[in-house]
């Protein structure tokens, strides 16, 4: 696992389910570790869409992509065509998987750790979490969960806290939409699935 996998959040079917409706915040956190978990363990040995394809599922049913993508993108949202909207949501959903299926791609004995408790913040809460390495290294990694259909979603990830893959998207992604043109966005999107898979996956 590479330290920068922690940032970009950023597989076995058969033991990774989605977070039950009425299920506690802590629940979509616990089903993504045990899908990454799954990842590492078959390693680069599984072919790059393979895994991609068994861990596709797991991110779609425990983060709210829509709602990320919308925030990220901002006020210029609202102005793009439909069709836009449609293939952004497409690429965003396969780079937010691609980047975990490539930073989590090989196991030397990892834990992921789910503290106990969480913090509310408004109608969201806050799911505090460590990544423990093979040599005992600990790295904190927050997730903000919001709710959703009865349950709960991720909305954000914090890097030792304080750092927001959700603000870090939003300062690059908001420089690359204007005018209702989203065009350079969806290359720069379509441009790090092919990178990140080793072009085993086309945007």
């Amino acid at each position: 696992m590479r330290r920068r996998g922690l940032l970009v959040l950023l597989l076995a079917p058969a033991v990774v389910r989605p977070a039950r409706a009425g299920a506690g915040p802590a629940a979509p956190v616990a089903a993504l570790y045990a899908g990454l978990l799954g990842v590492m363990k078959q390693g680069r040995a599984v072919p790059f869409a393979t895994r991609f394809a068994a861990l596709a599922p797991v991110i779609a049913a425990n983060f709210d992509l829509a709602r990320i993508l919308r925030l990220a993108v901002g006020p210029e949202w609202a102005g793009l065509p439909a069709a836009a909207k449609a293939r952004l949501a497409h690429l965003f959903r396969d780079f937010t998987v691609a980047s975990y299926v490539a930073n989590f791609d090989r196991y030397s004995g990892e834990k992921f750790d789910v503290l106990p408790g969480s913090r509310a913040v408004g109608a969201e809460r806050v799911v505090k979490t460590e990544i423990v390495g093979g040599d005992g290294t600990r790295n904190r990694l927050d997730y903000v969960v919001a709710p959703h259909g009865g349950g709960w979603r991720i909305v954000d990830v914090l890097l030792e806290g304080t750092i927001s893959q959700l603000a870090v998207q939003r300062s690059e992604y908001s420089g690359l939409v204007g005018a209702g043109d989203a065009a350079r966005l969806i290359a720069a999107l379509a441009a790090k699935i092919g990178q990140l898979s080793g072009g085993a996956l086309h945007g």
